[in-house]
């Protein structure tokens, strides 16, 4: 097996961390889950870069991307589109709404209410919508990135859980350190930068990494491994809340996306362990947030061993 060329991907991480400054570990996160050909939840108060990241990511990736506002008034057809009437072949023609982008940033997605927030189930575990009992496929590749404000902010409606298992990865960004703020404010908006980025990847080396990030192997002991950490959640539902098959299966491919990373053909404990609180926090954390439920996987680690 061929070893797809990593320092590509590596090469993003360092462009993108040249403007988006002391957040090169979110935005591995976030590259390690696009490899991995999964959705992302960012949550934190707005002004952090949220936003900013996913603009980066779509300019170095070469993917074209949308931005959907979620307001309180937003409606499903809003997002993925509405059949309109056309007098002259007189039938209905659906006109694709701004989800039909290879890279769609969901703003403020818990600002909308649940309905709205439903609208996007099918979209993130199909790949495809169904608009007046007709599919439609999204393009391909596809990603969402959503961000969603604390809960403690006025106007937020909790993501359920069912929606929150469809997120691959989730982080918070927190503030830039004191010193990078500095050079924040002493230097050119990163906003402006975006324009003079050009891409560094095409849209097929992508989907070849992610068809190279498949083959990765792991192991039987490691497979135990994960399903261990599964188990024990569900074994202690008074501390946890449990895990489903969907999260062993998440922690898998995220694993083997960071193992591409690192230039390996097989995954070890320690990609588990240190994709682990991207893939669990928000799982585990629930509508108490990711905060809170990257500590519960910290404490999840702790206790469960690697099998010998």
């Amino acid at each position: 097996m061929t070893m797809t060329p990593a320092f590509l991907w590596k090469n993003v991480i360092d462009h993108a961390s040249r403007i988006i400054l002391d957040k090169q570990i979110e935005i591995e996160q976030a590259l390690t889950c696009i490899l991995a050909g999964g959705h992302l939840l960012i949550e934190d108060v707005p002004g952090v870069g949220k936003t900013t990241l996913v603009q980066v990511l779509a300019k170095l990736l070469d993917l074209p991307y949308s931005r959907i506002q979620f307001t309180s008034d937003l409606l499903p057809a809003d997002i993925i589109g509405n059949s309109i009437y056309d007098p002259e072949k007189k039938e209905f023609q659906f006109i694709p709404g701004p989800l039909f982008a290879p890279l769609v940033l969901a703003d403020e997605l818990n600002r909308a209410n649940p309905r709205t927030q439903s609208a996007l189930l099918q979209s993130m575990e199909e790949g495809q919508v169904s608009v007046d009992r007709i599919t439609h496929p999204l393009p391909s590749p596809f990603f969402l990135i959503a961000t969603q404000n604390p809960r403690s902010q006025t106007g937020t409606f909790s993501l359920p859980e069912s929606q929150l298992d469809r997120f691959l990865m989730s982080f918070s960004m927190n503030y830039a350190s004191y010193q990078s703020e500095i050079s924040i404010f002493q230097g050119q908006d990163p906003r402006a930068q975006l324009k003079s980025l050009n891409p560094l990847v095409t849209i097929h080396q992508l989907q070849e990494s992610q068809e190279f990030i498949q083959k990765i192997v792991v192991s039987e002991l490691l497979a135990k491994y994960i399903a261990d950490l599964l188990t024990f959640t569900r074994q202690h539902q008074e501390s946890f809340i449990p895990l489903s098959t969907r999260t062993g299966i998440a922690l898998s491919r995220a694993s083997k996306a960071r193992a591409f990373l690192k230039e390996r053909q097989f995954c070890l404990p320690e990609d588990v362990q240190a994709v682990a609180p991207y893939v669990l926090a928000h799982r585990l954390g629930g509508a108490e947030g990711i905060t809170y439920g990257k500590n519960k996987v910290h404490e999840l680690i702790k206790t469960v061993a690697v099998p010998t």
